[in-house]
């Protein structure tokens, strides 16, 4: 109790802080840092110890089951992954929402060069979250008006990168086992390493320590049941990634051209009608597999595509220097190192590395094949 009330008395110094910054950064800012620091607070203020939750007689069969999973997931992290021994996923919160927070993402409407924001802790970020969904939608609506692309995405899990401990929340708790174990090495991987301004390289590190681990934790803990849905998840995210690079790289092109501005729009529109069909023929090879499905919610945009980036740039590099270096605390502290260099030499570092690792052509055919083989069980 004595450390929960530290965590609470540390969340009051973070709202007066952050409301500080506000009136600093001037009126507009007021109401943005102020909802976001309430917003945290109110993690902290909602949650509870995981062994008050498995203690108590009253807490339901399957959430119970949830959180001894989510122990042993944690454990896992520390021991065989060398990720933080600290407080975060050692609550639990029960949130009356479907997300815990909302991104909006943004980009002119003829560039696929997503707009950045500058907070005090984390940099300079391509999103602007909200605790509200409502006030997401508002500030969205703000941004169309001035012309510019607009996507409003629900995010079930966000790290504060060590400042304070990150509870397990129900947007994602009844997650299956590898998929609860993803999202929590993820977001411990940002509490390792992580460089303020730089998304690419901080998800892609972060990617990369989350598909090791689940491949471990499968190792150990999975069945062949459950072995073989993650693989068939795995291979659904990278065909859906692959269709969103494609149409990507084509408006990049377009956009990039010296095409009028009427004719970018034209085949802006015709790309991502393409997009979407594309993906309906995706969606019925998979037998009409629907988890992809929320992308589409809205009119498809610019801002959409904007991450895809962010996440899998870097990745193949990161994948390739874990191998290099064999061990979790190596690769650490050989990111580490990186993380210290320009943005440009880390980036360049990390394509040396993807490239010396790339298989031949032949090695890549038969990957390919026996990916299609293991995807069709």
């Amino acid at each position: 109790m004595r450390k929960i009330a530290r965590l609470k008395i540390r969340a009051k110094y973070l709202l007066a802080g952050l409301s500080c910054a506000a009136v600093l950064a001037g009126c507009a800012q007021v109401k943005y840092y102020f909802q976001a620091a309430q917003g945290q607070y109110s993690l902290w203020s909602d949650s509870r110890s995981v062994d008050d939750w498995l203690g108590d007689p009253n807490t339901e069969p399957k959430l119970r089951a949830r959180l001894e999973k989510a122990v042993t997931i944690r454990k896992f992290a520390v021991r065989e992954l060398g990720l933080p021994d600290n407080a975060s996923y050692k609550q639990y919160a029960a949130l009356n929402r479907p997300f815990v927070l909302w991104n909006v993402v943004a980009t002119p409407e003829l560039s696929l060069r997503p707009i950045q924001w500058c907070f005090p802790i984390a940099g300079c970020v391509a999103y602007r979250g909200y605790y509200s969904k409502e006030d997401a939608m508002a500030y969205a609506e703000e941004l169309r008006k001035e012309g510019d692309d607009v996507q409003v995405g629900g995010v079930p899990a966000y790290s504060t990168l060590g400042w304070f401990s990150d509870p397990l929340l129900s947007t994602f708790i009844n997650y299956s086992d590898a998929e609860l174990a993803r999202m929590v090495f993820h977001e411990l991987a940002h509490q390792v390493v992580y460089v303020p301004g730089d998304s690419r390289f901080n998800e892609a590190f972060a990617s990369a320590v989350e598909e090791a681990g689940v491949d471990r934790w499968l190792e150990l803990y999975g069945n062949e049941a459950m072995r073989e849905a993650y693989v068939r998840y795995s291979m659904r995210r990278k065909e859906f990634l692959a269709l969103l690079v494609k149409h990507r790289q084509m408006l990049s092109e377009l956009y990039a051209s010296k095409a009028s501005t009427k004719k970018k729009r034209e085949e802006k529109a015709r790309i991502f009608a393409s997009l979407h069909r594309e993906y309906g023929v995706l969606k019925a090879n998979w037998g009409g597999y629907a988890g992809y499905d929320r992308f589409f919610a809205e009119k498809l945009t610019n801002a959409h595509l904007a991450a895809v980036a962010t996440y899998n740039d870097l990745l193949p590099g990161f994948k390739a220097l874990l191998a290099q270096e064999k061990t979790f605390p190596r690769f650490y502290a050989a990111v580490q190192r990186m993380s210290n260099l320009p943005s440009v030499e880390r980036s360049e570092r990390l394509a040396e590395l993807a490239r010396a690792a790339a298989p031949t052509p032949a090695v890549t055919v038969v990957a390919e094949k026996q990916a299609e083989t293991a995807g069709g069980h």
